[in-house]
């Protein structure tokens, strides 16, 4: 029976020690660049399905932002020890050592950068995936994270670049150059920018204590309840609004789903904010879990709307 343990023991031991290695990418957080970087393709050259191209980039996509999460575990390793949220992370647990965690993490930095420039041939994406990984290390990680409760507004820049990596890809690879429209990739970033704030903060309401205990100023833990709602309002307005500047390039699914989303996901700040004013007891993350939804719908219209290649609101109304 020992030795049928043991043996059992070392078969789970490779399989225990894989599992380590893909939390360390974070693939939850991950999913973010699947909801950017593809309906930012399918926009960039609305009515061409490039499936191939957009799955390469996809993976490259990948390995760069799970380079980043496993820098950022590795730099945070002494925090998430003192949080309970954070606790069964692989390095607290040290079932990847920090070594290896950071060579790994070198290896899928080189990898994401070659398949992008070399696979995808797309030398701008692979210098936009170093520049997220530089940035969401050195820049949030390491200084604004620890040290303002701005963090996560500045911070949340480097979540915002896949839509820029998608829209290189696809100017890079066209075949019949036309115009560059760069405007409607820094229009989707900054949907994600403003979206970042009230999307994280409604999290950090829930674990604000987790916060505290690691010395983490997130703005719920140097702020009052009816202040960090407030801004999660103001972060809202603008995050809708900023989705309407798309819709002269989008047909008029992508305005149906920008308009009603975005009215749905705005009275929800707003009754958390007012909920936080009464007294009443609320539930913060009812806001997170409704701000990842409401930005897959969004993204989601703009897929169909891109790959059905309906004719744009502004051509309707000569808008350019």
């Amino acid at each position: 029976m020992q030795q049928i343990a043991r043996q059992e023991l070392m078969e789970e031991k490779p399989l225990e020690t894989i599992k380590a290695y893909i939390a360390l990418t974070k693939p939850r957080v991950i999913e973010l660049l699947l909801v950017a970087t593809i309906p930012a393709m399918l926009q960039a050259e609305r009515g061409e399905n490039n499936i191939a191209l957009i799955l390469l980039t996809v993976i490259g996509g990948w390995m760069g932002a799970a380079a980043a999460n496993t820098f950022n575990m590795v730099a945070d390793s002494d925090i998430d020890q003192k949080m309970g949220r954070t606790r069964a992370r692989p390095l607290v647990r040290h079932t990847v050592s920090n070594r290896n965690a950071t060579i790994f993490a070198w290896i899928l930095t080189i990898t994401s950068f070659l398949f992008l420039w070399l696979l995808c041939d797309s030398l701008l994406a692979a210098v936009f995936v170093m520049i997220t990984i530089m940035f969401y290390i050195f820049v949030y990680t390491k200084y604004l994270k620890r040290r303002t409760h701005m963090n996560i507004v500045w911070g949340g820049a480097a979540g915002c670049m896949p839509v820029l990596v998608g829209w290189a890809v696809i100017k890079d690879n066209l075949t019949t150059p036309g115009p560059e429209q760069w405007w409607q990739a820094i229009v989707l970033f900054l949907v994600i920018f403003f979206w970042t704030p009230p999307h994280t903060w409604a999290l950090a309401m829930k674990y604000k204590a987790d916060y505290a205990a690691a010395g983490v100023p997130m703005l719920p833990v140097v702020r009052t309840e009816a202040q960090v709602t407030w801004q999660i309002v103001w972060y809202t307005v603008a995050t809708v609004l900023t989705t309407f500047a798309l819709i002269p390039a989008a047909g008029w699914i992508y305005a149906a789903v920008s308009i009603t989303t975005g009215i749905w996901f705005l009275i929800m700040a707003i009754m958390l904010h007012r909920g936080v004013l009464r007294g009443a007891e609320v539930k913060p993350l009812k806001l997170f879990i409704l701000s990842n939804n409401y930005l897959a719908l969004l993204f989601v219209g703009l897929s169909i709307d891109a790959v059905m290649g309906l004719e744009t609101i502004g051509s309707m109304f000569a808008l350019g």
